[in-house]
Formats: structure tokens, sequence, C-alpha cells
């Protein structure tokens, strides 16, 4: 192959600004691709690495997983994909395992995790391995490709929680914490025929979130898990929804957060945590026995689900362009401080 001249933006020792590097790509296994980064999208899990609240798998690495961009390089077991537009998923199964047989390959004990397995989307160019690639179509009508880069976790991840979830028309769904994740989260379920109710402790995401579909909001900003309980039984109660087997999703990645999920656990009902803290919670887990209750967690999502997904935004049915912006690659250690200081209002794609 043609060598390839890349950067990206590494990593070296986390609390540090992330550093340019220059790297040269010449060879490919078999079983890889390289992917032109068009954009990669900047996640929770990202600022973690970054901090160090969470320790990649290796250092120095490159973050970075929510990737989109154009195949230039192939190994031989790929050349199909020459050319072609894709999504890489945030969690790269091996497809062989025993676990990856079963039907549970989104946890797969070979993943390859992009920014922290191996070098990620932070940079000019990936490479990655070509088998569970998502394609975009020709056609994307009026997004650019580096707009589909949150594809790649920050909607997947949702698609996956709603089916797992078992939510169906009709129901009622609690989205807690309607930021990066939440907002995703809310027009999955919203398309799933479910109402919503969207928690938040930002007035201004909960307009958001009307905008996105939600049907009603609550601000539980200075309120005790038991009043926004409360508060939820209220609007149940005015606007007939139902009693019983709410599906809620805590999408907020946050101690409190999970929390006042747990609290909003109903007979029958069922509770997904989406968002991830290293923070802990002190819970009362018998309300799980007393309400006949279930309590699952979701890992990401399984590639087979992408391509429905891609579909969903290119219809119109999920917005995304109102929810992320772009910026320069260039300007990535910017962008992690203004994260920190939770001054950012939409979800950042970083375009090299």
């Amino acid at each position: 192959m043609k060598a390839i001249q890349a950067y990206g933006y590494s990593l070296d020792k986390p609390g540090k600004p992330l550093k340019r590097k220059e790297f040269v790509i010449d060879s490919l296994s078999a079983g890889e691709v390289v992917v032109r980064v068009a954009g990669c999208g900047v996640c929770h899990t990202d600022i973690s690495f970054y901090t160090g609240e969470v320790k990649p798998k290796q250092l120095p690495v490159i973050l970075g997983h929510e990737i989109s961009g154009e195949v230039v390089a192939v190994g031989d077991d790929f050349g199909s994909l020459a050319g072609k537009n894709v999504v890489i998923p945030a969690v790269l199964p091996c497809g062989e395992c025993d676990v990856c047989r079963s039907g549970r390959d989104n946890i797969c004990p070979r993943q390859q995790f992009p920014g922290n397995d191996f070098d990620g989307g932070f940079a000019s160019h990936v490479t990655v391995p070509g088998r569970f690639l998502c394609e975009i179509p020709a056609d994307t009508g009026d997004y650019k490709i580096s707009e589909l880069a949150v594809i790649a976790d920050a909607i997947t991840t949702p698609y996956q929680s709603m089916l797992r979830s078992g939510l169906g028309s009709g129901d009622l769904a609690i989205v807690n914490g309607v930021g990066g994740i939440g907002t995703y989260m809310l027009q999955v379920v919203k398309n799933a025929g479910a109402v919503v109710i969207a928690i938040d402790v930002d007035e201004r995401k909960l307009e958001n979130a009307g905008r996105l579909g939600a049907d009603h909001t609550v601000n539980a900003k200075g309120l005790s898990d038991s009043e926004v309980k409360k508060t939820v039984r209220n609007l149940v109660k005015e606007h007939k929804l139902p009693g019983r087997g709410w599906k809620v999703f805590e999408t907020s990645g946050s101690a409190a957060g999970q929390k006042n999920a747990f609290a909003l656990l109903s007979f029958g009902g069922t509770l997904v945590m989406v968002g991830f803290t290293m923070e802990k919670v002190n819970v009362r887990l018998s309300n799980i026995m007393a309400f006949d209750a279930d309590v699952l967690g979701n890992w990401a999502c399984k590639p087979e689900h992408y391509p429905a997904v891609v579909g969903e935004v290119l219809s119109g049915r999920i917005n995304v362009r109102d929810n992320i912006e772009e910026h320069p690659l260039d300007s990535v250690n910017d962008i992690l401080e203004l994260a920190l200081q939770h001054k950012l209002e939409r979800r950042v794609v970083l375009v090299p």
C-alpha cells in the first residue's frame, strides 16, 4: 500500500493536554482497513480517560471512538470497502467466540474499542478491523459524513437500550438526563411509540427535549428523589398515563441521576442504566423484588443494529444536526477543558 501521512492527538498522561503526534501508516493486515476521519464525537468516556477518572487500556493512546469517515486503504479481506463512507462501531467484536455466537457480541471479551484498545479517531486517519464497519448510503441527503459520527455511540447505545427494555407503543418512558446521550434516548423511545417524560436539572436542556418530542418535562433541580417521583406521579394521573410498567432510562451518568432513576422504579417497571460514572450510590435493592421490577445495564450496541439507526437519522426521524457542533480537531484540548467546565451545550464533533 501507498504510505499515508497521518496525525492525531495522543493522551500520554491523564490530566495533561493531548499531544499532537505525526505518524505513517504503511502496512495493513488482511483484516484491517484505514479510514480517513471525517468527524469524531467527544464522549463522556473520552473526558474520563483525559482526567484519569477511568484508565484506558494503553498509554499513550489517541482517544476517540465516535468515528465516521471514508475507507482509503484496505487489507486483502475487505477490498469491497474501498472508497466507501462508514461509521465505525464503538465496540468491534471478534464475531467468533462463544459470547458472539450467543448473540451478545456487544460484550465480546475480545472486543476492540477505538481510543482505548488502539488509537482512535482524534486523528486524521485510523486503522481498524474491517469486519463490522457500517456502510453509509451514497445519498446522505443534507447530512455531511462528519455529522454522522455520533451514530457510533451516542445514538446506537440508546437504540439498543430501547430494544433491550422491551418498550412497546403506548408505554411510558422516563429519560433521566437529557444531555449528549439523553437527547437521542428520548427520540429513540418516542419513535418507538412511547409517551416520554424528560427529567433534568437544566431548563435549557429540558426546553430542547420538548422540541425533540418529549411529551412532558420535569426540572429536578433542588428536588429530592421522592419529590421528583411525586411530580411524575402527578403527571401520570393528570394525563392518564400508564401507572405501572414504567421504562426508566438513566442517561445522566451521575450518582445523583442514578439514585433518582432507581427511585422511579414502579410495579413491573424496568430501569436501564445507560450513562456511566465511577461514583457509588446507596439504594435499597429490595425495591426490585418488591416491585417485581427489572434492572439492566447496556454496554454499547451490536453492529447489526447500526444500519437501522443510520436509516433513522437519514430519514429525519432522529435529529442530529441541532444537537451537535463541529470544531477543528486542532482545538481538542480547548474542547476538553470546556467540557470539564460544563460549558458545552451540544455534543462536539471534531473535524480534522
